[in-house]
Parts: structure tokens; C-alpha cells; sequence
């Protein structure tokens, strides 16, 4: 039988791929066939993503697979960041682009709409993380400043879906994405209606909603002939990027955590069914959907979104750094000489990160970083001990105490970050896949082809299929000493 080929696409907030999943016997092989930048626009005092420009590079995608060999497809499918999306009018063109979740018009919406609907109600329809960007406030915002979401707009559709639309010209919800919008109730996994009649907002423009691994429809013939690959079928993977990488958590047995770590990290568990009770909703927890009928019952933490935030300031003053550097420069620096707590509302998204760094730890009695090194080093150790702060939540809130914590993502490559990680928590820690929202978005593809069999054959193929490093924890009691003594500022 020969080799199944997956295209998957792999939308990130900083970049966007086109990777070729090549299953062949027992291994899943990937190939890089396009990567791109995906830069934000700021128009009129607002941040915008260009969504002609990002399809543009996903059909330069299927032109690069063609050229390259590849015409003849099992299947492809798209996965994205969450909460996000399109407005699509009446006679199916996109109205405008989205709105990118970093836009301040969400400020103060949160509080807007606890005054029509409390927070404690919310968290029980939901389970969702309280965040201003999440879909609901995005459409409470345009309400409050449109003063009505207009009757030119018929379906709402989240990125994923945009992009399937645009390849099909069908539209619907993949439930995983849909998940991310706090708009979804947890229990039934079908859209709120109580939500959406206490904040006004139009039920009418939500698709319906669709389980990973569904068949969208065949690529249009346009952009068939346009990018020459052959007609193919367009699955849904798990098109929230998070939900993907989860899937291909390369785990085997016993009780695991895993860390999608990149410019977030999300830290987490896979649990049957979620998890609502007053401690989760004090303690922020969220529950999405993830393959296979589980929920991802997790943290949205921000992650090395701090160290790109600070390579930008430096590269602005003319003194731009490689990554392969940073790990010597945080290994030459003082330890433990400032701790940030990641998730402070100063860092969402600050002109100079560097200055707001400094400013929280001079409000909080500390040193503040001067060298870059120090920078660095300040930011992978509140990170690595943010995760401590949060599997703590997890054990205290879930039944069996988490054994293993799994890293996949981009993030997994940064060994400092890694071994900081194991430290920190007291657990072994195992790292990669690196392109783990790809593999997963593969996985899915497969699994709905039946390539494979489920999702506990395509883990073990992963952990076949690609290089993971260990970690043990080292250094416990300092680590120990220092969280006792920062835990109380995160939140």
C-alpha cells in the first residue's frame, strides 16, 4: 500500500507552515513545504489580521506541494490560534478582516457583560477562562460601539473555518476552535442560548457546529486549477492549534500533564468530562474540546511571548538576537535575582516589554533586570514556576496527581526552559514533538481516513516517529525555597 499524504496547515500568531504528513507502516514523516510570516495589521488605531494575505499563502502552499511532488493528497486540513474570526455577508463575501485578539477594544467588556449576566452563571454554562480577548467579549465590543451587529452579516466564522470556507465554500464550526469562544456550553457542546439573549448577540450567525475529523467538502476547482494538486478532500482536523497539539502528546501511560508552549503556554490535563466546581472557576481554569471526545481542561498562561516581546525592543535599538544565543545568556546570569508573574495585565501587550518587566519588579520590591541576560533569565524561571503555580491547581482540583509533563510545541526546543520546567515542578519532563499542532492536524486527517485506527495508535506512531529529550529535576530545595516565596504573587 503506498504512503498516505496530509497537508496540514498550520496557522500561529507569529507564522503560519505548510507541512507534508507523510504516513508510510509504522512512522509518521514531516516535510516543511512553505513557511511565512504572519504579521498583524494596525489600521486606524486597530489590529487586524490580513486574511487575503494569509490565504494567498496557504494556496502558495498547495503550489508548493505540487511543484514538489506531491499533487496527489489524502487529505488536508487547517489549524489555527483561537478565538478569533471573520464575518462572512449575505452573498458570502468576507466582511472586512478580523479583528486580532490583541485589539484593546475589548477593555472593560468583561465588566460590561457581568452586568447583564454574572460571572458565576457564565462559568457554569461555559468553563471557559475569564479573558477580555474571548469571542464573546469581541462581540459584545462590536455591539457596544456598532450599537447592533448588522443584518448584512450572516455567519460568523472562526479562523479555521474561515480558511475552510474559502477552500469550500462551506461553512461550519469545528467544535474544538468553537470551544475557545466562551460561547459554547460545556455539557451539551452546542452554543448557549442564554448567553447569547442576556448580551443581545445574534444566535442566528453561528454555524453549526462539527466533531474533529469531519469531511468539509472537495477544494473548489478554482483553486484546484490554480495551485494543480489534484481535487482532495478538506477535513476538519482539531482546528484550534492547542486541541491538535494535544493529540499528539506523545504519552503511553500512567498520569500526564502536557504544555503547549510557544508565545502561550497552555498547561493541562485530558480529562472524560469537565470540570465545573467552584474551585476551577476561582483558580481561571478553562475546559475545551479535544479529539476523541475528551476535554483539555487547562490554563491559557502567556508564554515566551514575553522573550519575542523583548527581541523586538532590542532589535528596534539596533542590537537584534538570535534565539541559539539567549540560553548563554540566561545561564551566565544571576539566578533568581527578580520574578514576574507572566499573566499581569501589563504584559498583554506593552509598547517596550523590557520597561514593563522592569517597572512590575521595582512594584514589587525587586531588582529589575539590566542586562539582557538577565531579562532572559527572569523570564524562563517565573515561567517554569508559573507552571509549578498551576499543575499545583491541577492536583489540588483533579482526583490523581499529575506524574509526567509532557512539552510539545515550538517552545519544547528551548532546553533551558525545559530543565527550568523539571526543576521547578519536581517532575520529568519530556519534550517534543516540536511541530506537534501539524502532527496532530495529520493524525486527525489519518484517523478520519482510517489510516489509523484512533488516537492511541497515532500517539504511540508519534512516539516512534520523532526525537524527545528527558529532563529530571535538579537543584529541588532551592527551586522549592524560591517558589515558597514568589507563589503568592501569581494569580
Amino acid at each position: 500500500m503506498p504512503p498516505a499524504k496530509f497537508l496540514a496547515f498550520d496557522f500561529g500568531a507569529e507564522s503560519g507552515r505548510t507541512l507534508l504528513g507523510i504516513l508510510d507502516k509504522d512512522r509518521i514523516r514531516l516535510e516543511e513545504i512553505h513557511r511565512f510570516p504572519n504579521t498583524q495589521l494596525n489600521v486606524s488605531g486597530h489590529i487586524h489580521w490580513d486574511v487575503s494575505y494569509l490565504f494567498g499563502e496557504l494556496k502558495k502552499g498547495l503550489t508548493c506541494a505540487a511543484q514538489q511532488g506531491h499533487r496527489k493528497l489524502s487529505g488536508l486540513g487547517v489549524d489555527t490560534w483561537g478565538v478569533d474570526f471573520g464575518l462572512v455577508g449575505k452573498d458570502d463575501r468576507i466582511l472586512g478582516n478580523p479583528y486580532a485578539y490583541r485589539d484593546r477594544r475589548t477593555e472593560g467588556m468583561m465588566e460590561k457583560a457581568f452586568r447583564l449576566m454574572s460571572k458565576k452563571e457564565f462559568y457554569s454554562l461555559t468553563g471557559i477562562q475569564f479573558m477580555q480577548f474571548n469571542s464573546v467579549f469581541q462581540l459584545l465590543s462590536m455591539l457596544e460601539t456598532e450599537g447592533h451587529l448588522g443584518d448584512n452579516i450572516a455567519t460568523l466564522l472562526f479562523m479555521p473555518d474561515l480558511f475552510n470556507f474559502l477552500l469550500t465554500g462551506k461553512k461550519c464550526s469545528e467544535y474544538t476552535i468553537a470551544s475557545t469562544s466562551q460561547l459554547l456550553n460545556a455539557k451539551t457542546r452546542g452554543w448557549e442560548p442564554e448567553i447569547f439573549e442576556k448580551l443581545g448577540l445574534p444566535l442566528r450567525i453561528m454555524a453549526e457546529i462539527i466533531p474533529p475529523g469531519t469531511l468539509v467538502g472537495r477544494l473548489k476547482p478554482d483553486i484546484v486549477r490554480e495551485t494543480n494538486v489534484f481535487s482532495v478532500d478538506v477535513v476538519a482536523p482539531a482546528c484550534h492549534d492547542t486541541a491538535s497539539a494535544v493529540a499528539a502528546v506523545p504519552a503511553q501511560s500512567g498520569r500526564w500533564a502536557y504544555l503547549s508552549s510557544g508565545t502561550w503556554s497552555l498547561l493541562g490535563v485530558e480529562v472524560d468530562e469537565p470540570v465545573i466546581d467552584e474551585h476551577s472557576r476561582i483558580n481561571n481554569f478553562t475546559n475545551e474540546g479535544g479529539v476523541d471526545g475528551k476535554i483539555r481542561f487547562l490554563r491559557n498562561t502567556m508564554g515566551l511571548w514575553l522573550l519575542q516581546r523583548c527581541l523586538k525592543s532590542w532589535e528596534l535599538m539596533g542590537d537584534a538576537l538570535e534565539y541559539d544565543e539567549l540560553a548563554g545568556l540566561a545561564l551566565e546570569a544571576q539566578p533568581f535575582k527578580s520574578v514576574v508573574d507572566p499573566d499581569d495585565h501589563t504584559f498583554l501587550n506593552p509598547p517596550d516589554m523590557p520597561a514593563a518587566i522592569r517597572k512590575f519588579c521595582r512594584k514589587t520590591g525587586q531588582p529589575a533586570p539590566i542586562k539582557k541576560g538577565e531579562f532572559v533569565r527572569c523570564i524562563l524561571e517565573s515561567l517554569a514556576l508559573k507552571y509549578r503555580f498551576l499543575l499545583d491547581k491541577i492536583n489540588a482540583i483533579c482526583s490523581d496527581p499529575v506524574e509526567v509533563l509532557h512539552i510539545v510545541g515550538g517552545g519544547s526546543q528551548n532546553e533551558v526552559l525545559n530543565q527550568f520546567s523539571s526543576d521547578a515542578t519536581g517532575l520529568p519532563v519530556i519534550a517534543g514533538p516540536v511541530e506537534a499542532a501539524a502532527v496532530g492536524n495529520v493524525m486527525v486527517q489519518a484517523i478520519s481516513k482510517d489510516v489509523l485506527s484512533g488516537i492511541e495508535e497515532g500517539r504511540k506512531m508519534v512516539s516512534r516517529s520523532f526525537p524527545l529529550k528527558n529532563y529530571e529535576p535538579e537543584d529541588q530545595e532551592r527551586w522549592d525555597d524560591i517558589y515558597g516565596r514568589v507563589k503568592g504573587m501569581f494569580s
